[in-house]
């Protein structure tokens, strides 16, 4: 059985939509580390993908070891296109999440979470997590599932207080019917909603139940993301099954962050001593952890080793390596920014629908190009960031002030909560060469990094103009010196 101290001191942080994807997770594991994909809309990741006609077969070599291949064919026949669809046209969307959804939608959740680990752990024995945000909750369970039946190693999950998830996985790896109770915007009531998931839900036959007793279907561990120890105290006291360990993730990490616990400054800062984690409560709880945002040097890897720290976790330099989901031209043209010296990280309060602060990478050289997303027609098709609210006949609903703003008004939302929200799902996507094609217009890419991101130059040797994660890995463990 796995633990958490025998867990790699190195972990690829789960970076999405789709910039931590099988190719890098497997090579980082295949290299001694942690690797981790994002389960972060992997569905629609998936079904783009089978559209551009699925270069190589991986993901339809992943399916072929599926367990139920009726639903594995009935996926291949709705979304598969030989050759892939022409470069202007449209991808085909897939139903938005919701509360209840019928069986071909969960079943679309639990293939694609398959498929990514599937193809992540393929060919190797190394250790592989997936990565999750509570904040997007609808997904929640069949995911789990379909991670579960590949035979994930790791769940993390961040943005949020995720107490309920150890003890879902434990539910899901027994057969039963489990639970997660949603987040509602406004609602006090006792018996709150909840959506549930069983295998009898999408299959019809529990997939898990032959592996049951077998290698392949143990307790994955479970690695919370916090950025308080306060956190960290409440959930390995409150959550309702094991937490075998932490990612302590800072303010400067790419991505969201925790919001400061003082209000933000007019500079856009606001994070003080309050808002960093007291290492000896932590050390205190005897869970290994590691520590994240701003680590990616072999220095910073052996402080967080003297401070008592498993190990590290790092996204940024692995986001722009080779393996990752970023197409390479994007990462060329982000370290010829960065010899430049025109790209700077921002942390802005108001771009996610979330509310919570993200970091944007912005080009002195591209003036416009934050306007550009501000101004970008408001469509939500995709819904993974969408807030649920009971509307006034207590149903459940779903906004998000990245939508339209006369249609999130109209749903009971403020409208000040639309002010210069960005649409996360369409850029992310877009990042990673998935974003939809509008009216032969495809959706612009928004990118996100930690602090330093310049740093990334010194993964590189003389020459040279990219780098892979087996140089991140050196460097951070000072085996060479890049270029040596």
């Amino acid at each position: 059985m796995l633990e958490a101290h025998d867990l790699p001191t190195i972990i690829q942080g789960g970076m999405g939509i789709g910039v931590s994807d099988w190719r890098l997770a497997r090579s980082v594991s295949i290299q001694g580390g942690l690797g981790v994909v994002s389960g972060t809309a992997i569905d629609t990741v998936l079904v783009r993908r089978l559209q551009l006609g699925d270069e190589g077969g991986h993901v339809r070599r992943a399916l072929a070891a599926f367990p139920d291949q009726r639903a594995a064919e009935r996926l291949l026949k709705r979304y598969y296109v030989e050759g892939g669809i022409p470069p202007d046209a449209p991808f085909q969307p897939l139903p938005l999440p919701k509360q209840r959804m019928n069986r071909a939608r969960l079943q679309v959740f639990v293939l694609a979470n398959f498929v990514e680990v599937f193809l992540a752990k393929e060919g190797h024995d190394g250790p592989i997590g997936i990565n999750y945000l509570e904040k997007i909750q609808l997904p929640t369970l069949p995911s789990l599932y379909g991670a579960l039946l590949a035979g994930v190693d790791v769940i993390l999950m961040g943005a949020g207080i995720p107490a309920s998830i150890p003890g879902i996985i434990a539910g899901l790896l027994a057969g039963e019917r489990v639970e997660l109770k949603l987040q509602v915007e406004g609602h006090r009531t006792p018996e709150g909603f909840t959506t549930t998931f069983a295998h009898e839900d999408a299959f019809d036959e529990d997939l898990l139940a032959a592996r049951r007793d077998g290698a392949r279907s143990r307790r994955p561990l479970f690695l919370p993301i916090i950025s308080s120890h306060i956190l960290a105290k409440t959930l390995t006291k409150k959550a309702n099954g094991k937490v075998d360990g932490f990612v302590v993730e800072s303010h400067v990490a790419g991505g969201h962050n925790a919001p400061p616990r003082k209000s933000r400054t007019s500079d856009g800062g606001g994070w003080g001593a309050l808002d960093a984690p007291d290492l000896d409560v932590l050390r205190g709880l005897e869970l290994p952890f590691w520590l994240a945002g701003g680590r990616a040097s072999a220095a910073a890897y052996q402080e967080a080793r003297r401070l008592g720290a498993h190990g590290i976790q790092v996204g940024t330099a692995f986001a722009f390596c080779e393996e990752s989901g970023i197409p390479l031209d994007v990462k060329r043209r982000t370290i010829a920014s960065c010899r430049r010296g025109t790209l700077h990280v921002v942390t802005d309060f108001e771009a996610s629908p979330t509310g919570y602060p993200f970091k944007l990478v912005l080009d002195d050289d591209e003036p416009r190009a934050l306007q550009d997303l501000r101004d970008r027609t408001r469509v939500c098709d995709l819904g993974y960031l969408r807030q649920n609210y009971v509307d006034e006949h207590g149903r459940l609903g779903y906004r998000c002030p990245g939508e339209p703003k006369d249609t999130y008004v109209a749903k009971g939302g403020a409208l000040e909560a639309t002010h210069n929200k960005l649409c996360l799902c369409n850029g992310l996507l877009a990042t990673v060469g998935l974003g939809q094609r509008r009216d032969h217009v495809p959706e612009l890419p928004i990118y996100t990094a930690g602090e330093g991101i310049e740093s990334i130059l010194e993964f590189l040797g003389p020459g040279r103009d990219s780098y892979t994660a087996g140089d991140v890995l050196k460097h951070l463990r000072a085996e060479r010196a890049p270029g040596s």
